[in-house]
């Protein structure tokens, strides 16, 4: 998609600090991890929206239902090649449902990225990109078991800019 517009979920402190370490155990054990990426802005998040680009919009319904408890399943791969995105289901419950849904609401029609778009959206933590599939069984035993955390706010990333906003 090139330069796109993001809307992202941002985790509590402690959910934020165990996928955190999720990403530093692959790393200490020579996996693709995004530990491997030091930017501020590099937090681990569950991605809402993506498009090429997106006005700037109000997003306070969808804050007003923060926080919403997230649960983080056994880690799952997105397959591409002999690689895949190694990644943290997130279970879809009504109140996370509501929160997707707001932001739907408050944004213009618009062309989603394919995991975004509401008849395919996965909600899900990234822990590695382009992970060798050969791989696997490695990089999943080195992963904690399902957790309870909670999703607390919303940021808008625009990747043309490079900036970042925070809601909520």
């Amino acid at each position: 998609m090139g330069d796109v517009v993001s809307i992202e979920l941002l985790l509590d402190d402690e959910t934020q600090g165990s996928v955190r370490a999720d990403w530093e155990h692959l790393a200490r054990a020579g996996h693709s991890s995004l530990a491997a990426h030091t930017a501020p802005s590099n937090r681990p998040h569950i991605t809402v929206l993506v498009r090429q680009s997106l006005p700037l919009v109000d997003f306070a319904s969808a804050s007003a239902l923060l926080p919403v408890r997230v649960m983080l399943g056994t880690p799952i791969v997105f397959e591409h090649g002999d690689r895949g995105v190694l990644a943290r289901p997130v279970v879809l419950d009504e109140a996370l449902l509501a929160v997707y849904n707001a932001v739907r609401a408050a944004v213009p029609p618009g062309e989603d990225a394919p995991h975004t778009d509401p008849d395919s959206w996965t909600p899900h933590v990234t822990l590695a990109r382009r992970l060798r599939l050969a791989s696997l069984d490695d990089a999943r035993a080195l992963l904690g078991p399902e957790r309870v955390g909670w999703a607390v706010g919303l940021r808008r990333g625009d990747s043309r800019t490079r900036t970042v906003t925070t809601f909520g």
